[in-house]
């Protein structure tokens, strides 16, 4: 599989096209049957995970040593390094030179500039967090996870222009899906994050 013509093709397709690569060739796919009767208790499809808690699946049981070892990283970023702003451990699992790829369509270069950019979203809403992956698919060096952010709009938020944006004290739970690239050191070298901002700015009382 061509990884990154697959992922210039739109963040839809590259995630439903990575889960069937990954059913195809016997490795990861958490939202299976295996995955329900490992943890979750639905039978059927999964209810919204942004308003209904759906317990984290088990890791299936075929996955390579370099696909467990991948998908134990993100949660161990999404669930400690991220929802706690401890980052100086972001380097456990992003490269110096990573691209980001955001939910606007703009990409960054370097790590610097991505923490920069993840603590931004900790001015206005300290009580960031992601502290659940309902999905995880992974397949050699590609990873897809799907999980949860919440958070509440508790504090003023810079509006880029020298000013604030007053607070409106709302919470937001936003379905999210990330899409990785690993290396053979461990970390990824480019990152796609996808969220619906229109649902995201509804939430907080933007829009």
């Amino acid at each position: 599989m061509d990884r990154r013509s697959l992922l210039t093709k739109g963040g839809t397709a590259a995630f439903g096209a990575l889960a069937l690569a990954a059913v195809a060739d016997g490795t990861a796919l958490a939202g299976t049957a295996e995955a329900h009767t490992g943890g979750h208790p639905w039978a059927g499809p999964l209810p919204d995970p942004a308003t209904t808690p759906v317990p984290d699946p088990p890791f299936p049981k075929n996955l390579t040593g370099e696909e467990r070892r991948n998908l134990k990283a993100f949660d161990e970023l999404d669930f400690e390094v991220f929802s706690h702003a401890d980052w100086s451990r972001v380097g456990e699992s992003h490269a110096r030179n990573i691209r980001v790829h955001w939910p606007d369509g703009h990409y960054t270069d370097g790590i610097d500039q991505h923490i920069a950019d993840l603590a931004a979203m900790f001015v206005w809403a300290p009580d960031t967090r992601i502290e659940s992956h309902h999905l995880r698919v992974a397949t050699g060096g590609l990873t897809a996870v799907a999980g949860v952010m919440r958070g509440t709009f508790s504090r003023p938020m810079p509006d880029g222009k020298g000013g604030f944006v007053a607070p409106t004290g709302k919470a937001y739970a936003i379905s999210m899906a990330t899409i990785g690239l690993w290396n053979s050191r461990g970390v990824m070298d480019e990152e796609f994050l996808f969220w619906d901002n229109q649902t995201f700015y509804q939430q907080i009382g933007l829009v």
